[in-house]
């Protein structure tokens, strides 16, 4: 082995090293089956958590179509005008669902991924006007008005949320009771 590869393999070894301190790898996700999940960029997770949700509504018996005349709702369900956001679990133990807007759906789904369960919250439009936008802004402050964003613990979301849902089978309640409306 020459001088150049020992170098090498040492300067391999000690990026191995601290190689965690710039990925951030979280370990909780090593065996769980979304770990693949959490390697794709933003706007991919968000396309990820659109077909999803899609597939999971439709495998549920609802009929589920993308919307094509616009891009202010990502899904139509039983044609109510649905937005999905999706987060995986920070290492904090939280959800951030982003980028919500007030545009023209009627309810909101944030589904979240953790390493080996999920959540979900079904959110009306009015309890966003009340609560979210306008209220939690993501990128000019509390009182931003163009994009906001919960961020919660599933295990203690904030109280208003109580009626949202949490687990997939309560969210799909919710959700059965939004579109036969």
């Amino acid at each position: 082995m020459s001088n150049g590869d020992r170098e090498f393999k040492l300067l391999s070894a000690a990026a191995d090293f601290i190689r965690e301190d710039f990925e951030g790898e979280d370990t909780r996700w090593l065996k769980s089956p979304f770990y693949w999940v959490k390697k794709l960029s933003s706007s991919s997770k968000g396309r990820f958590g659109k077909q999803l949700v899609n597939q999971w509504l439709a495998a549920k018996g609802l009929s589920v179509k993308y919307t094509s005349t616009d891009s202010e709702a990502d899904i139509e369900v039983n044609n109510k005008r649905v937005e999905i956001k999706f987060s995986t679990l920070w290492q904090n133990g939280q959800y951030a669902f982003q980028q919500i807007r007030d545009q023209n759906y009627d309810f909101l789904i944030c589904l979240g991924i953790s390493p080996h369960d999920a959540h979900c919250w079904v959110i009306t439009k009015d309890l966003l006007l009340q609560k979210v936008i306008g209220h939690m802004g993501q990128h000019t402050g509390a009182t931003g008005r163009d994009t906001a964003w919960v961020r919660l613990n599933p295990s203690s979301p904030p109280d208003w949320m109580a009626e949202c849902g949490g687990t997939l089978e309560s969210a799909f309640k919710i959700i059965q009771t939004l579109v036969s409306r």
